[in-house]
């Protein structure tokens, strides 16, 4: 599969996401308020004199008072950009941007990114020292070897801080717990396995370093690059950092090196290996072919050849991706929460032991949506931690930070790592990491989804983000004039954004969905001529319509009327699921935690059999979600203490639940405190949940809508939904007056429809 053929997005779309709705990929953001004139007088002058006099006399003091510490310049000078090749400081801008959106996505790391209009090491390296006071790290990236060797070696003697070139490094780490786990699973040894790498250059020499230094032995790896083997006495196209790894052997040619060989990494190539080649290795062989976009081999020309491979490569779409995005954030969040004067040896060692051994971990049912509900086990398809897994930021980080201390390079030494690791999970936006999920299995099946106000400049916005972010396609209901008009007005050429766009009235399948409505409704009061001006008319009709007849395979609407509106006209055209009920969802993001609360939206004062079945298909929704459901319903009493109606209900719903053979956890009724808190449960030794409650089940719908939107409103929370569950097509109604993002939610939400068994 060629390049053009293998992505998901045009040239146009690239730019528009980078364009829209404003240029780049970062902002600056305060972090303390800016409302009042005092608040203006303690950030600037004169409340700003006192810190500078505090770091004039004490330089550490800058980490307490300025942002210093969690602040990583990202540094290039675009002679190596990705797998483009020299293409200027000012090209690898977009890159740098958007290391530095991972780095705060994944680590929660601040950076900026600076781009060097410079080729010659000794201007860089002045450049750098010269502004490295101001960070707490320094990342060096897309610099072309051999400079970069010698960039990253000057500053960090120059530098007293972290000077990390993640293109050798990131790839070392990553490759080094790969690694690990291979021969753990092939039963074999470090210091006996005998490697060949095809790539000595940045990433090639630096894992070569680290799997040397973890225990590698020197005379059993051969490094080959395009002249041939690295052996001791050879000239041509030699350098110092090659020099260091020519091994004294009679081989020449790639071929032959991999014969019998244990391992072989590539950063090389595409078509570098060859079936033949792997053939030749010796039992349970490692290949790990990291060549972007395309590796030297693929997965499937190596199975076909070798039953018993452990195959790894930098691609996404195959198990084992060797992704950088494991190894920086983490590195310089425990770095820079040590004040660590640099990253040695010993803490790219520990990262990569703490990757192995979580990857040989229980996976968590939260990295299920990503891979749209497979679940993944340690073996040799899973090897290396998914980048989703959201236990990433707290387990990495502190097996750095003890390696800094370990090695004396820490200045702030962590006296309670237990306390580091909750800080650590409570750091990062849960929402970012809940959607994230959600959208990694989307992009996996994109899907149609018809948005039904398709004249509303928001919809607009969202559905040309749906699209342009391979999603699948977005569908425009509306009349083609009005959404031309709309799209210029929010800065989209009509001619370009490629957003279908269908008029109800003109369009021609209206018969085909006048002739389907009719059939549903003729025996409900409807005239034929009355369902003609549905869909010629209601757009929800027409909309719903194309979900029904399989025309598209979800649908978002609610922007411009309210969800018990929206709702009806829907269930004009579609069913309820069988056996399903319909209800809105609530989620719910906060410290760290998923929350779901339910009904939120359709039953008022649920009798007790009607919250039996709320319970029942919110816990279906949360297992297609990748959630293991445990359900608490919620009262103002505990157990009967005080008794009362809503409660009685309640009581009554469990004792239902108790006779009745379902797959969850339940236990009722008590207060949130008590569902969410486990160390609140002393005096009742009884209850039956085995850990917080993630599903919360509100006695009435009031209770439902008002606890998550004051929720919301107090802040440190984020509310998604509430999602509209139980009909038999995928449809969801955003909020009234719903934002770009809250839409673009709900349409993801829409498309993800592939059902999740959650496990232990």
């Amino acid at each position: 599969m060629s390049d053009a053929e293998r992505k998901t997005f045009t040239d146009e779309e690239a730019l528009a996401f980078h364009r829209y709705p404003q240029p780049g990929k970062l902002a600056v953001t305060p972090t303390k308020p800016m409302a009042t004139q005092r608040d203006l007088s303690l950030a600037y002058s004169p409340g700003v004199a006192v810190p500078v006099h505090a770091i004039a006399a004490d330089p550490d003091a800058a980490y307490e008072y300025t942002s210093k510490g969690n602040m990583v310049a990202v540094i290039s000078n675009g002679t190596a950009i990705l797998g483009l090749g020299d293409l200027g400081a000012l090209a690898s801008k977009p890159v740098m941007e958007g290391k530095s959106v991972l780095f705060k996505r994944f680590g929660d790391v601040d950076s900026i990114d600076i781009e060097v209009t410079s080729k010659d090491p000794d201007e860089i390296i002045t450049v750098v020292k010269n502004i490295g006071v101001t960070f707490g790290g320094i990342n060096l990236e897309d610099i072309k070897s051999p400079e970069c060797f010698r960039i990253e070696t000057e500053l960090q003697e120059l530098l007293d801080i972290p000077v990390f070139h993640d293109d050798q490094h990131g790839t070392a780490i990553i490759c080094a717990a790969g690694l690990i786990n291979a021969c753990h699973i092939t039963g074999k040894k470090l210091e006996d396995v005998k490697v060949v790498l095809n790539g000595p250059g940045a990433a090639g020499i630096a894992s070569l370093e680290l799997i040397k230094a973890m225990g590698v032995r020197p005379g059993n790896v051969i490094a080959v690059d395009s002249k041939g083997v690295l052996y001791e006495g050879r000239t041509e196209g030699m350098n110092q950092w090659k020099s260091a790894h020519a091994v004294k052997t009679d081989k020449r040619t790639l071929a032959e090196a991999v014969e019998g060989a244990d391992v072989l990494l590539g950063l090389s190539a595409k078509g570098a290996f060859t079936p033949e080649m792997i053939a030749t290795m010796a039992p349970n062989p490692v290949i790990f072919a990291m060549a972007n976009p395309d590796p030297e081999i693929t997965p499937e020309e190596v199975h076909a050849v070798r039953k018993d491979a452990i195959m790894g490569t930098g691609r996404s779409d195959y198990p084992n991706q060797v992704n950088n995005v494991l190894g920086f954030p983490y590195i310089f969040r425990g770095a820079l929460d040590v004040r660590a004067r640099r990253v040695n040896h010993e803490m790219k060692i520990a990262c990569a032991r703490a990757l192995a051994m979580l990857a040989r971990e229980d996976v968590p049912d939260e990295v299920a949506a990503a891979y749209h509900g497979r679940q993944l086990k340690f073996g040799p398809n899973y090897i290396i931690p998914s980048a989703f897994d959201p236990r990433l930021i707290w387990y990495v980080p502190p097996f750095v930070a003890q390696a800094a201390m370990d090695t004396g390079v820490a200045r702030r030494p962590i006296a309670d790592m237990d306390a580091y690791r909750a800080s650590l999970a409570q750091r990062l936006d849960p929402t970012a990491g809940f959607l994230q999920k959600i959208s990694g299995s989307v992009l996996a099946k994109p899907k149609r989804i018809v948005f039904a106000e398709g004249e509303d400049p928001s919809v607009i916005r969202a559905a040309y983000a749906y699209q342009t972010g391979g999603y699948g396609q977005a569908i425009l209901c509306g009349r083609e004039n009005l959404v031309h008009e709309n799209m210029k007005l929010v800065g989209l050429d009509p001619e370009t954004a490629g957003l279908e766009i269908i008029n109800a009235r003109l369009s021609d399948r209206n018969p085909d969905y006048v002739d389907a409505l009719y059939h549903r409704l003729q025996r409900q009061g409807y005239l034929k001529r009355d369902v003609q001006r549905l869909i010629n008319q209601d757009r929800n009709s027409f909309a719903a319509s194309m979900v029904a007849l399989g025309e598209a395979d979800g649908m978002v609407t609610g922007v411009t009327r309210s969800f018990d509106q929206a709702l009806e006209e829907v269930l004009r055209v579609v069913d309820p699921a069988p056996g399903g009920r319909i209800m809105g969802m609530s989620v719910v993001l906060a410290k760290g935690r998923t929350i779901f609360v339910a009904d939120t939206n359709v039953t008022e004062l649920p009798e007790a059999e009607e919250l039996v079945d709320i319970a029942c298909e919110a816990a279906r929704a949360v297992k297609r979600l990748g959630f293991k459901p445990r359900v608490a319903f919620m009262s103002y009493s505990t157990f009967g203490n005080p008794m009362g109606l809503r409660s009685e209900k309640v009581r009554e719903a469990v004792a239902m639940l108790d006779e009745m053979d379902v797959d969850f956890e339940y236990e009722g009724e008590m207060p949130p405190e008590l569902a969410l808190d486990p160390e609140r449960r002393a005096n009742y030794p009884f209850m039956r949940l085995t850990d917080s409650a993630n599903i919360l089940i509100m006695p009435a719908i009031h209770a439902a809508s008002i606890s998550t939107k004051l929720v919301q409103s107090l802040g440190g929370a984020t509310v998604i939904g509430p999602v509209l569950l139980g009909l038999s097509k995928s449809i969801q109604i955003a909020p009234l007056s719903a934002s770009v993002s809250k839409i673009l939610n709900m349409a993801m939400m829409a498309a993800y429809d592939q059902p999740v068994e959650a496990t232990e």
